[in-house]
């Protein structure tokens, strides 16, 4: 999915470019972000988001397909790998990569259209320029349907502020570690998804939940219930040991466990909207602001495998 064979300095001309290229393209906006010598905080904007992408694809970039060949840019149908949680996981990263955006261009003084429309474009952008790099991976490439994830969690995003001023249903996430007592399959997990904290937490999708948390209030303002109670609709899957299927290859010896069944599970939990408990307390706002890219652990209902039971704490 992920795949960075640039140098640091390839990496930050590659976005300074996309970046001044999008600009010059905004028409009126042009010219105000273009004449940034008396808008300070639109120059730390501007610099602190590309810090942030060449930050992040140097960090993926020891993380992800290093070792792995480059090639002609190609094209590459991977609908269905993963029971398509990689797909979940694009729409959250464009859906949170616009959140953020969109208040730091905010907190810099431009309106609230413009600040969607930069949000979108860098959101959408920045993802963008991942599924290229995939292009010229041997072993990824383009995916039209990467495209399609990422263009819905820009959607999701504008189009709720656009509309309502706010984001009455919210993206989220959550995670588990998964272990095997399976001596050969820990050793494939290890393998895929890395040994590590942070490897798993973006590797593993058996272990990943998203949700659509939707609040209470927003919904239905006259209800008796606290302004910060959300309803959450999660999707995740479990027992998956390779893209496609449960067999592979290890020091040249074929494994097939396609006795062991992948499934998709869906879940029906409560969730906190913590920017809706209030606080005059500055540092208190924003660790609310961060804490709500998480779902918060509560009962689940859980479907999965036509059967449906429940988890007192799931996360």
């Amino acid at each position: 999915m992920y795949n960075f064979g640039f140098t640091s300095m390839k990496i930050t001309y590659f976005i300074f470019l996309y970046l001044s290229i999008q600009l010059s393209s905004l028409g009126q906006m042009r010219d105000t972000l273009l004449n940034i010598q008396t808008r300070d905080k639109e120059k730390m904007v501007i610099g602190g988001q590309i810090a942030l992408m060449g930050s992040t694809l140097i960090s993926l970039d020891k993380i992800w397909y290093k070792n792995y060949p480059k090639s002609s840019f190609h094209f590459y149908n991977d609908a269905g790998e993963w029971l398509d949680m990689d797909k979940a996981g694009h729409t959250f990263s464009t859906y949170q990569w616009s959140r953020v955006s969109y208040s730091s261009w905010k907190w810099a003084g431009l309106s609230d259209r413009s600040s969607i429309l930069l949000s979108s474009v860098t959101g959408l952008g920045y993802q963008t320029i991942i599924e290229t790099l995939d292009g010229y991976s041997q072993k990824w490439g383009w995916s039209w349907s990467d495209m399609a994830a990422n263009t819905a969690g820009t959607s999701l995003w504008a189009t709720q502020q656009l509309i309502w001023k706010k984001q009455k249903i919210k993206l989220k996430f959550s995670e588990h570690i998964n272990r095997s007592n399976d001596p050969i399959l820990q050793t494939r997990m290890n393998s895929l998804y890395g040994s590590s904290f942070g490897e798993r937490l973006i590797k593993d999708y058996n272990a990943q939940t998203y949700w659509l948390s939707a609040n209470v209030h927003d919904f239905k303002p006259n209800w008796p219930m606290p302004k910060w109670l959300n309803i959450a609709v999660g999707y995740g899957a479990e027992k998956m040991y390779g893209g496609f299927g449960n067999s592979w290859t290890a020091s040249g010896v074929y494994i097939d466990r396609s006795d062991i069944k992948r499934y998709t599970q869906w879940y029906l939990s409560l969730d906190v909207d913590f920017e809706k408990i209030p606080t005059k307390n500055k540092f208190t706002r924003t660790l609310f602001y961060l804490l709500n890219t998480l779902k918060f652990p509560a009962p689940s209902l859980i479907y999965s495998n036509g059967k449906i039971s429940s988890q007192w704490l799931y996360y």
